[in-house]
């Protein structure tokens, strides 16, 4: 109910202006090269989920300095800020992540990153190549600006910076999902929720869905189980390999065949796979580890238990055993509130670099900003990032180590922010 007469309220409402307002684009100008810097400075210092506590520190004091009211140490690392306006108005959330990811960055720009840290027993480097930095750099000058325009500012701004979005390390807990746990979303509880994402495009395009935003994932891990022998004499033992390599095949026909194609499609994707120490002798084990990306709960159920059956049927047929399991803590699918972005998209447009927004489907890379939308209205946005002079099209994508992200986005991402929360607060 509560999001039906939020969306007729925002049908209902007078059209507003779109055009940042001479001071606000003031203050977002004047606060740009600030903004760039610590971008910067968070880039060559990235942390990886759950070990964030230098860049949780510097978004602290930042927050503090500007006025705001912070909370830090949710979920372990993540802040809270509360800016409250001088005016009477609604209570908005705005959500940026902390962490970055294992990877050693290829990018030769003259502030890579070159930390190297342990991850699951190997040495690695870590990177901020998903835009993270962008993120809260951009998140950083909304406070900036709105701070320093308080006396406009109509109700209560709520800046949550996440940890662990790329997911918590190994036997821990993390992520929107604990700080909701943990009670981030009380006192006060935003009654919509803005966010964005950086990626391959045209540097300061902006595209949004009107409805799924982001696939829901999970993780699997299977285990082929055969018996070890000396790879000259394969009969004496069960050889997990082959097993291994026609579950993977077959887990292709799940999507292609098995499933119902009037939705868009599940992605099964396996990532890692393990086997054997030695040329010359046959495993006794293969383990696999892969991801689900699915649009439905039913469909995610339906995938779940096909694969549990590929995984065993295949095992069995060459004397093997299989183990399957789908381990906690996955994302659900994330949406967008089609009501809110029709009315907001004119706002969207304003602050694009070209003008236009691209009103696209829902894309299959799972964010637990779904944790905060499948419980409140949100507009989750993309926000092309791509450098002049690349072709977006042939631009390496996130989580690639040569992933780049143009640092003159900062700027277009506060003015959406700004613009978004001012139409929003005016309704």
């Amino acid at each position: 109910m509560k999001l039906k007469l939020i969306a007729a309220a925002l049908l209902a409402a007078p059209v507003l202006a779109n055009a940042a307002s001479p001071e606000i684009e003031r203050l977002i100008t004047a606060a740009t090269p600030g903004l760039i810097a610590i971008r910067h400075d968070i880039h060559q210092h990235p942390e990886l989920g759950n070990r964030e506590t230098r860049t949780s520190a510097l978004v602290a004091e930042r927050l503090r300095k500007l006025g705001l009211e912070v909370q830090t140490g949710i979920a372990g690392t993540g802040v809270v800020g509360v800016l409250k306006g001088a005016l009477p108005g609604p209570v908005i959330g705005l959500r940026s992540e902390l962490d970055a990811l294992p990877v050693t960055e290829q990018t030769g720009l003259p502030y890579a990153s070159r930390v190297q840290t342990e991850y699951n027993g190997k040495q690695v480097g870590v990177a901020h190549v998903c835009g993270h930095d962008i993120h809260i750099a951009i998140l950083l000058g909304v406070a900036e600006v709105l701070a320093a325009d308080r006396k406009h500012l109509k109700g209560t701004v709520k800046f949550i910076f996440q940890p662990a979005e790329e997911g918590a390390p190994d036997g821990e807990e993390g992520g929107a999902a604990l700080m909701i746990k943990q009670g981030v979303l009380n006192a006060p509880t935003p009654e919509v929720f803005f966010s964005t994402h950086v990626g391959a495009g045209k540097a300061g395009a902006i595209s949004v869905s009107r409805e799924r935003t982001t696939a829901a994932s999970d993780i699997f891990v299977a285990r082929i189980i055969g018996k070890s022998t000396h790879a000259a004499a394969p009969w004496r033992g069960v050889d997990p390999v082959p097993a291994a390599a026609l579950a993977i095949l077959a887990l292709q026909t799940i999507p292609s065949r098995q499933s119902d194609l009037s939705l868009p499609a599940p992605v099964i994707s396996i990532g890692k796979i393990e086997g054997g120490v030695r040329q010359n002798i046959i495993p006794g084990e293969v383990r696999l580890e892969g991801t689900i990306r699915s649009v439905t709960r039913a469909q995610r159920d339906d995938v779940v238990a096909r694969l549990e059956r590929s995984f065993k049927d295949n095992a069995e047929s060459v004397g093997a055993s299989a183990d399957f399991k789908v381990l906690p803590g996955g994302y659900p699918a994330g949406a967008n509130s089609s009501a809110l972005v029709d009315r907001l998209l004119p706002v969207l447009k304003a602050a694009s670099s070209t003008g236009e927004v691209r009103v696209a489907n829902g894309v299959y890379a799972a964010d637990d900003m779904a944790e905060f939308s499948s419980r409140i209205p949100a507009v989750s946005f993309g926000l092309g990032a791509t450098p002049d002079g690349v072709d977006p099209a042939t631009a390496a994508s996130n989580h690639s180590p040569h992933f780049l992200a143009d640092d003159s986005v900062i700027a277009v991402g506060v003015r959406a922010f700004t613009g978004l929360i001012a139409a929003y607060s005016a309704r």
